[in-house]
């Protein structure tokens, strides 16, 4: 059995979701399809959730409305027949009455969650509707009744192989299941969810429970790039790499996977997909233990990056400094991305300012702290690129002209990464792209 996630763009108007059906129905093999919400839904949900906790019920009232006008023309062009459209017309009015009826119940962030949880709900409804006009055997698993997170939001993996093992087993006739990216319930039973491109990470996590053949990721790009398409004019697609690469393109800010969606794969060696829902017969990139190829394969960027300088003669080279360092943001849990040191002064970078100023404030008795926010993250990520000859002189010669703050080599035998001022972004990635890859 395969996974097969599609996300936002994917399914985000009537004819790609007709396209999409096309493509599950030509499967060999049974699927689980995992579904985002419709594109634009989330960003929408997350405004009405914010007009309600202002209490501005007027505008949410208005972003409901609004919505609720959007599916109305969705599904009159998703389905034909009176029937389906019918049950496409009494799901969305059951959505939406929802969504009315907390407009007179006070905010609350467990109301949020609920709230957030019905772009997935409505997308993987309405996908059955028109499967089911077509005539297409399928069964709907809901997320919320296998998908579990504890107390710390992480996922529970051996919960979630007994709940959808079982799901699954009740329905051995069926060849073709259908359930929600995104959403799940936390450790006390209440709507919760993976956080933003979680459906990234449900698919994996599903993938994993299952001993899935393999985890497709459909997106709207053929697969990993070398570089930022966005950015940079000229790039080409990565057919294969590691998990290892994969993970840390994800990390530091490659937007077509989600973070944490490869340590279910990697933990139990489910190859994963990066596939075009638009041109289907694109290789995409593969991504399993093997790297295929030694060398750089991608760049990536992470924004919104904010580095801490800690400069202190007197303490820096003390017993149990760095571990009194390191303890103030596991108080705050805030994860340091990248870190170098010197005899009297250390600097790190976070991506969260969330409780910067509490973290500073603590952070003063060790020293002078100074901040600089709008910073970037550039990585360079390839196979053993650190063992690579002359793979730095390659590097550094490509990005003259750059002021470069901070450099992390040799954490990673496939990162090189790379702080630099916000406003240099595109040009290093520019730089990079036909230094590296000799991509104009």
């Amino acid at each position: 059995m395969k996974v097969m996630k599609f996300g936002g763009t994917s399914v985000g108007k009537p004819e790609r979701m007709h396209h999409i059906v096309n493509l599950v129905n030509q499967q060999q093999e049974p699927a689980i399809v995992v579904l985002s919400a419709l594109s634009g839904t989330t960003n929408a949900l997350v405004e009405i959730g914010d007009f309600i906790a202002k209490g501005d019920r007027g505008m949410a009232k208005h972003s409901i409305d609004k919505l609720e006008a959007h599916y109305q023309d969705f599904i009159s062009k998703l389905v034909q027949k009176p029937e389906a459209l019918a049950k496409a017309k009494a799901i969305v009015a059951e959505h939406f009455e929802f969504l009315n009826i907390i407009l007179r119940i006070s905010f609350s962030e467990a109301l949020n969650k609920d709230i957030l949880a019905q772009g997935e709900l409505l997308s993987t409804k309405l996908f059955c509707v028109y499967l089911e006009e077509q005539g297409i055997s399928h069964m709907l698993l809901p997320a919320l009744e296998f998908m579990t997170i504890d107390h710390y939001d992480e996922p529970q993996i051996g919960s979630i192989k007994i709940k959808l093992g079982q799901l699954i087993k009740q329905h051995a006739d069926k060849k073709l299941f259908v359930t929600q990216g995104y959403i799940c319930r936390n450790a006390r039973g209440e709507v919760d969810n993976l956080k933003r491109g979680g459906s990234d990470y449900s698919a994996s996590l599903i993938a994993a429970a299952i001993n899935a053949s393999v985890c497709e990721i459909w997106t709207d790009i053929d697969g990993m790039h070398n570089n930022d398409p966005r950015i940079v004019k000229k790039t080409v697609p990565v057919e294969q790499m590691s998990f290892d690469e994969a993970a840390e393109l994800a990390y530091f800010g490659a937007k077509i996977l989600h973070p944490a969606s490869i340590w279910p794969a990697q933990t139990y060696n489910i190859p994963v997909k990066l596939l075009n829902t638009m041109e289907p017969q694109a290789k995409g990139t593969l991504i399993t233990e093997k790297a295929g190829s030694v060398g750089v394969k991608a760049v990536a960027a992470k924004d919104n990056i904010i580095a801490i300088h800690i400069k202190s003669s007197r303490m820096l080279l003390a017993y149990g400094f760095l571990r009194k360092i390191f303890e103030i943001f596991e108080k705050y849990r805030t994860s340091i991305d990248m870190i170098t040191t010197s005899e009297v002064a250390v600097s790190l970078t976070i991506d969260n300012d969330a409780n910067l100023k509490e973290i500073c404030k603590e952070l003063e008795p060790f020293g002078t702290i100074e901040v600089d926010e709008n910073q970037t993250i550039i990585s360079v990520v390839g196979n053993e690129i650190a063992k690579t000859e002359d793979m730095v002189k390659k590097l550094f010669g490509s990005i003259l002209g750059i002021p470069v703050r901070m450099v992390s080599y040799g954490g990673s035998p496939h990162n090189i990464s790379l702080l630099v001022p916000a406003a240099y972004k595109t040009q290093i990635l520019q730089q990079l792209n036909k230094g590296m890859f000799g991509l104009d």
